[in-house]
């Protein structure tokens, strides 16, 4: 796993500091334009900064707490949950991508409760991200929490700052994935994940 991937799993224990974000949202407002004090906009800050606390919670919390209660099993074939939704703040602008995840992975003794894979999307999601490393960062967590014989994981989302801004492309879907073990070493497994991911649905 590389040094970003390992970095960016980690929790930051600072907590929010609502009023910084409150002053912020009410500089914010009047550099472009606005009256921050004007009726419809009175609560406005701190209606931001919760939203803010909300949506980076995931810097406050561990991905992998969701990883330490498993099951000794012998099966040793495809997990899959699909469709696991999710809405991350694209660190570049600050605005909203959202989409859904597909996890898969190939038990060796150990499997988890399904609900966990999506608490471990939620956690890594909730905070400022690029859909690139999401994608990588859930894999490589489950490789090396759950020592899988192989981990999929593909993550189809719209881009707020590619459909209200800059080109304005409504409608477009950008998918990455990410691939370990088996799934990326051996085509015939890669093509069994992909045929359960998508093969209903073509």
């Amino acid at each position: 796993m590389s040094d970003e991937v390992q970095v960016h799993a980690q929790p930051v224990t600072t907590d929010v500091v609502l009023p910084r974000i409150e002053n912020a949202v009410r500089e914010i407002l009047a550099a472009v334009g606005e009256d921050p004090d004007r009726d419809g906009l009175l609560e406005t800050p701190a209606r931001v900064a919760r939203m803010y606390a909300e949506m980076f919670s995931g810097l406050r919390s561990d991905p992998r707490e969701h990883t330490k209660k498993f099951f000794e099993e012998k099966y040793d074939e495809v997990v899959l949950v699909r469709d696991i939704s999710f809405c991350s703040m694209c660190e570049h602008h600050l605005l909203p991508f959202v989409g859904k995840a597909h996890i898969g992975y190939m038990p060796n003794g150990k499997v988890i409760g399904l609900s966990k894979l999506a608490r471990v999307v939620e956690a890594i999601a909730r905070r400022p991200q690029v859909q690139e490393r999401l994608t990588e960062t859930i894999a490589d967590l489950l490789v090396e929490e759950l020592g899988a014989k192989g981990v999929a994981v593909i993550i189809e989302a719209d881009h707020s700052c590619m459909t209200i801004r800059g080109v304005r492309k409504p409608g477009s879907l950008t998918i990455t994935s990410a691939m370990r073990g088996i799934f990326r070493s051996n085509l015939t497994s890669r093509s069994e994940i992909m045929q359960l991911i998508y093969g209903k649905h073509h």
